[in-house]
């Protein structure tokens, strides 16, 4: 929990950003921008739903889905889902646009960053058991 609540605060803030970003700006800024959102949410989510994953795999798997997701554009699927669905379109997306790949890597960078920072804090690392010089389980 002392873990995948902050990742869910930061899930949240980083799509207020993106749909903020949407709703604001416009052209390759908010493309590009919202390219690297999409990637820190991904690694939010995988922090989520697998706590005790380090920074590096957490930023590789959500640069991975990114780029599956981008590659999937090759084919009419996307195109056709996102004709159909707002959510779709934000998920999904429609073209394949090969920049966007570099933007993925910018947005797993800046989480794997900000992941690491998060797990060296000196709160993450604090064990209840430990403090005062006991040992886990040691009686009192």
């Amino acid at each position: 929990m002392r873990t995948r609540l902050p990742a869910a605060g930061a899930a949240a803030a980083t799509l207020a950003a993106g749909l903020g970003l949407r709703a604001v700006t416009a052209g390759s800024v908010a493309k590009y921008r919202g390219d690297a959102l999409y990637t820190l949410l991904v690694l939010t989510l995988v922090v989520m739903a697998a706590p005790r994953v380090t920074p590096p795999i957490a930023a590789g798997g959500a640069l991975a889905v990114s780029w599956a997701v981008e590659f999937l554009q090759l084919t009419r699927i996307p195109a056709d889902l996102s004709q159909r669905s707002d959510v779709a379109r934000l998920v999904l997306g429609s073209t394949f646009n090969a920049p966007d790949l570099f933007w993925y890597v910018v947005g797993a960078a800046v989480g794997w960053l900000v992941h690491t920072a998060a797990v060296a804090s000196p709160r993450a690392g604090r064990d209840p058991d430990r403090e005062g010089g006991r040992e886990p389980g040691a009686l009192d």
